[in-house]
């Protein structure tokens, strides 16, 4: 496989989980990779060497999606050392739950910066870097649309800001050839999530396949958005959840 071969991608919050699966996945398309990670940089380094493994170049940057700053400098850092850049993933995230009476300010503030903030700071250094056939993708997640659970307010109205995001940015980057998606990925296997727990298989009998997702579900789907079959495709969502949301 090499549709995205002389490209180069930068994959937020890339060590593990799904981030790394997408890493991978883009390195075996044939594009180079560069991902972020916050505190695992023995993981990180492990992703990295996957991806030399497959041929191509890999870099780990160090960069906490809460600090704006260094959200943008893992973006001209990427670019810096590939000299171009294709692709960006705005995969980096976290999960914060409990009552919305129990929520704290610092608890919002730190959600808003991770989930939202950061794709837009990512997206707005990377776009300058991007010429025609540019891709924007962040993973957003399939509460964005349903929510069958208590507790979970703040996280599904920090991914559903990427909702109105992507379509905004989709009409902004039109004349450039560069397109603007989400995947919403449903209840997939990862080690914040692992199989067969009481919480991930509750949600797994919410989904019309019965069946969990996997890391490579995931990727594949961004795979095809940061392909050239996917030109025509933008502002929109793509849905990657055993019929979560059917």
């Amino acid at each position: 496989m090499s549709q995205l071969a002389g490209k180069v991608a930068l994959v937020t919050g890339g060590s593990r989980g799904i981030g790394a699966a997408i890493a991978l996945r883009l390195a075996e398309e044939g594009a180079d990779v560069a991902l972020t990670y916050v505190s695992a940089a023995d993981r990180a380094k492990d992703v990295v060497a996957g991806v030399e493994e497959l041929g191509r170049k890999g870099l780990a940057i160090q960069a906490d999606s809460a600090d704006p700053e260094a959200v943008v400098r893992s973006v001209e850092e990427a670019a810096g050392a590939f000299g171009r850049l294709d692709i960006l993933v705005n995969n980096a995230g976290i999960f914060p739950s409990g009552p919305v009476e129990d929520m704290t300010l610092t608890e919002i503030d730190r959600t808003l910066a991770i989930n939202v903030r950061a794709v837009l700071l990512a997206t707005q250094a990377a776009v300058l870097h991007m010429g025609h056939g540019g891709r924007v993708i962040s993973i957003g997640s399939c509460w964005a649309t349903r929510v069958p659970v208590p507790n979970v307010t703040l996280y599904a109205m920090s991914k559903s800001a990427l909702t109105g995001f992507t379509k905004g940015l989709a009409h902004d980057l039109a004349p450039r050839g560069i397109t603007a998606n989400i995947v919403d990925p449903g209840p997939t296997v990862t080690d914040m999530n692992p199989e067969g727990t009481e919480v991930a298989e509750a949600e797994r009998l919410r989904t019309a396949a019965k069946v969990m997702g996997t890391g490579a579900d995931i990727a594949g789907a961004v795979a095809f958005l940061a392909g050239p079959d996917a030109r025509w495709v933008t502002g929109t969502s793509l849905a990657v959840d055993g019929g979560y949301t059917a």
